[in-house]
């Protein structure tokens, strides 16, 4: 496994936790002390999470856009985490391209999530990337 889907997934991880815990809560100490993993991917775990909680506001916008007949609250928590990990990549991270962005969001929602979650998370995210004027590019053509 590569370093940032190391990486990805102890965001998720920590993001599903903050979840449970309530909004706005920063993921237990113990959590970051207890997850294992390179220097680099936790790094990069970090820097997800803390980018999913400074732009929750935004980020839960736009996921809200983007499904359709469906509540934030009502999705399922690990694609919901997904997807806030994935919309803030698509926001934020340039460097990483929508295709990589999405792709990574789908084959971690098909590890974490339902039989179901793969395609919704494709879908709401290919949603997403339109709304915010991305296409399936390379975000620096974009």
């Amino acid at each position: 496994m590569g370093v940032r889907r190391a990486g990805r997934e102890l965001a998720l991880q920590a993001l599903y936790q903050r979840d449970v815990v309530g909004d706005g809560e920063e993921p237990a100490a113990a959590f970051w002390e207890s997850a294992a993993g390179e220097p680099e991917a936790m790094g990069f775990a970090r820097e997800l999470v803390a980018g999913v909680g400074a732009h929750a506001e935004r980020i839960d916008a736009l996921i809200g856009q983007a499904v359709q007949h469906w509540r934030l609250g009502r999705l399922s928590r690990v694609d919901r985490c997904v997807l806030r990990l994935a919309t803030f990549e698509l926001l934020e991270r340039a460097e990483i391209p929508v295709s990589v962005t999405i792709d990574e969001a789908i084959e971690i929602a098909r590890r974490y999530g339902t039989d179901d979650s793969p395609a919704f998370v494709n879908g709401v995210l290919d949603r997403i990337a339109r709304l915010t004027g991305e296409t399936m590019r390379e975000k620096d053509e974009a």
